[in-house]
């Protein structure tokens, strides 16, 4: 798919080349260089081809057709249900199951939320080049975004780095956590002794990266507190470890509390995403239930908004 945007460039960018004004719209250096490669993308609002270095001659629109690179064809499609919660021509946005890893992995080349956005691109007959935004944990179930083109991609990329995408988590732990909390520790993945390729994380107070979590509960019930969380970095296992650390690691966590059975996976839940959308500027709100395995323990419980 090649996306077509429109600009109107103001008269503050008059005398200035082209591409300072798409760089500030968002094109990353990489898209830039692809499009200095490309013939005919950008495009006088009388159909006159430009190049990027032409100096704004005045307040001009101009129309511009993002390059898109072929279908990836080392994903495999696979028919894995998926709900997809909005589509445009930009991004998606989609509840991902538990249990299924974001992206392939060499023992299991078809199990992904790719291979299953690969089916479904492939029931539409559409080339798929697979981003996704922000990253979940196999086993952890919730929202996540899928950018539709290279410049989506590198706005919301921008957007992740400066933390303007708010995620909201739920998890399950023990009753007897505090009402609310903030856990500000140091994240790092040293390796323990007696498990060398581990991938579990650990506070690293003088080696670790800064890492901070937020939490409070939102009800208690059958000797368990259900937790909202919000992040202000993004490490990975970050929940997991954090609750841990103090005491409280999630119910069903096999790495951070491998004797509690209660769930066949972790508690985790990312359950709401709001974002401005990276073309038209619109503010965006998802919601996401609590899925059946955790909602099993809070059934009188709605975390939508």
């Amino acid at each position: 798919m090649k996306r077509t945007i429109v600009y109107q460039i103001p008269d503050s960018y008059i005398g200035h080349k082209l591409f300072e004004f798409l760089h500030a719209k968002g094109f990353s250096r990489q898209l830039l260089t692809a499009m200095r490669h490309t013939d005919d993308c950008i495009f006088l609002s009388n159909g006159q081809p430009v190049r990027m270095n032409m100096l704004i001659p005045g307040a001009i629109s101009i129309k511009v057709i993002i390059p898109e690179t072929e279908s990836e064809t080392d994903l495999i499609p696979a028919d894995y249900p998926i709900e997809i919660l909005f589509e445009d021509e930009d991004i998606m946005v989609v509840n991902k199951p538990a249990g299924l890893p974001i992206h392939p992995s060499r023992l299991h080349p078809d199990h992904s939320l790719a291979n299953a956005i690969a089916y479904e691109y492939q029931s539409r007959q559409e080339p798929l080049v697979f981003r996704c935004v922000n990253r979940l944990d196999k086993d952890t179930s919730g929202l996540t975004i899928l950018a539709k083109h290279p410049l989506s991609s590198a706005i919301l990329y921008q957007m992740v780095k400066s933390r303007a995408i708010e995620r909201t988590y739920f998890a399950i732990v023990d009753e007897a956590v505090a009402d609310s909390g903030t856990i500000d520790q140091p994240i790092s993945r040293r390796h323990a002794d007696d498990i060398p390729n581990s991938i579990r994380r650990y506070i690293d107070p003088v080696g670790g990266a800064n890492a901070v979590t937020h939490f409070h509960v939102i009800t208690r019930a059958n000797h368990l507190a259900l937790l909202e969380l919000h992040l202000e970095t993004g490490r990975t296992h970050q929940i997991r470890v954090h609750m841990e650390s103090i005491g409280f690691p999630l119910i069903g966590d096999r790495i951070y509390h491998p004797d509690n059975h209660m769930m066949e996976r972790q508690a985790l839940h990312a359950g709401r995403l709001d974002f401005i959308h990276p073309i038209t500027g619109q503010p965006l709100h998802f919601d996401a239930p609590l899925p059946a395995d955790m909602q099993v323990f809070f059934p009188d419980i709605s975390i939508m908004q």
